[in-house]
Formats: structure tokens, sequence, C-alpha cells
């Protein structure tokens, strides 16, 4: 089922996103293939595995990732599987556009209000606010987020990471996924 909830939302920046990502986004669809998910070393590590579990992602290594891509009147739906096991799903809410907006992502009990930058026609999240509930969390507070799609050579480089000012890289997980 197509729909311009995206394409609404950037406006007239739609057509800056890779065309790849345009279609995604109008008509959804299926993306899957290996990541590679890593850990930061020492004090990172462990906290990268215990945000890890939180997040049901699967250990270190090469991994299976399979995104699902959707809408419903409400908003733009992500379903993320590693190896087959639990889904987890994202609602996207828009609100405003590009200009004066931002999105809400709800996962669990968790939201975050994310806005998006376009850099050589990839995709780039940047974290505005996080909320547990009704309770707003200070940036400071939270791991800092890295997480972007971009196109290579007709495939889409998926990459999210989250660290910590002097510790570094948490957890990370990215790869290449072919759309079904």
């Amino acid at each position: 089922m197509e729909s311009n909830i995206v394409k609404n939302w950037f406006g007239n920046r739609f057509n800056d996103l890779h065309p790849l990502l345009q279609q995604l986004h109008i008509r959804g669809g299926q993306l899957r293939g290996d990541v590679n998910i890593t850990y930061g070393k020492g004090l990172a590590g462990v906290i990268g595995r215990r945000l890890a579990k939180k997040m049901n992602l699967p250990s270190m290594g090469t991994q299976q990732l399979t995104v699902t891509i959707s809408h419903d009147e409400r908003g733009l739906r992500w379903s993320r599987q590693f190896n087959q096991s639990d889904t987890v799903t994202s609602l996207f809410i828009p609100v405003g556009t590009i200009e004066q907006g931002y999105w809400i992502e709800k996962t669990g009990p968790v939201s975050m209000k994310l806005t998006v930058d376009i850099r050589n026609g990839g995709w780039f999240w940047r974290c505005l606010e996080v909320k547990a509930g009704r309770l707003s969390l200070p940036l400071w507070l939270i791991p800092g987020s890295t997480a972007y799609k971009v196109i290579e050579n007709d495939r889409y480089r998926f990459h999210v990471e989250f660290s910590l000012p002097v510790l570094g890289t948490l957890i990370c997980y990215q790869g290449l996924l072919q759309a079904d």
C-alpha cells in the first residue's frame, strides 16, 4: 500500500533523498541481509551488552537482519527481526514538516523526538529528546546515537550506534541489506 506520509513530511526536500530511499518510504517493503554487531571494550562493552538486552539484539558477530517498512493511518512502522527471532517494532509519527517538525519514534515505553538530516541522498536521524513514559530525560544522561541509512551499490547501508563520552562505542550494528 502506497503512502505519502514520508513524502509530505519532507516536502520539497524529499527529492534530495536517493531514489531507492524514496521508493522504500512510499511503497514500503522488506529488506534483509547480514549485519555485524560489535560491542565496546571494557566498561563500554558491559553497558553495551545491557543495552542490547533491552533492545532484543543478539550477540556479537554477523547476524541476519530483516526490516519490514509499512504505513498505517498513524505513521511509519519499522519492524526489525534478527535471525528470525523476536520482532521489535517502532512506530514513527510525523509532526509538522522537515523545516519545523520532527518524528516521534515509539518503541515500548520509550519515545524519541527525532529529526532528519539529508546528506548525499542519505537519511540521518538526529535525536532531539528522549522520554521514558512521560518523563523527559536530559540528552547528556543517555547514550548518544548515530543512525542512518544510505544507498551503496543499489543496497541499503544501515548503521546504528550508541556511545558515551569518554567510554566511546557501547554497541553498533551495521550492514548492507537487499530489498526483497
